[in-house]
């Protein structure tokens, strides 16, 4: 008898593969920007796409603070057209990533999401400040 998670069965390696380099190319996690930020490597703009009120009470280090809904043209008008922007939110429970990255994407900026947020980077035992 098989189980829920073996029933579909496992792509080919090669599949295998291809999807998860594919992943690093959307996707960063909290340790890697932690380290990139400890370490000066910090060659990416941190944006925490939450409100203001939200990013007062504690957010990463170095994070710009861009809600959603203001990310344009305009609002980027100061970084180079090349500056790959790492977008996070409160965590895997919230979208705002994802609208940012869109917003990000139509206006052909470089975007990754930095994958578990504000949740993510707790977890991982790193702080927030204020």
């Amino acid at each position: 008898m098989s189980s829920a998670v073996s029933r579909p069965p496992a792509a080919d390696s090669k599949r295998a593969l291809k999807h998860f380099e594919s992943l690093l190319e959307f996707e960063t996690d909290c340790w890697d920007v932690h380290h990139a930020i400890t370490n000066d490597r910090m060659d990416f703009v941190l944006l925490d796409v939450r409100g203001e009120e939200l990013f007062a009470r504690g957010h990463i280090k170095g994070a710009v603070n861009m809600a959603h809904p203001r990310i344009n043209a305009d609002s980027l008008e100061e970084y180079p057209l090349d500056t790959l922007f790492v977008v996070y939110c409160a965590g895997p429970h919230c979208n705002g990533t994802e609208k940012a990255a869109i917003r990000l994407a139509k206006l052909g900026r470089p975007v990754k999401k930095m994958i578990g947020g504000v949740t993510g980077w707790l977890d991982e035992g790193f702080s927030l400040i204020k």
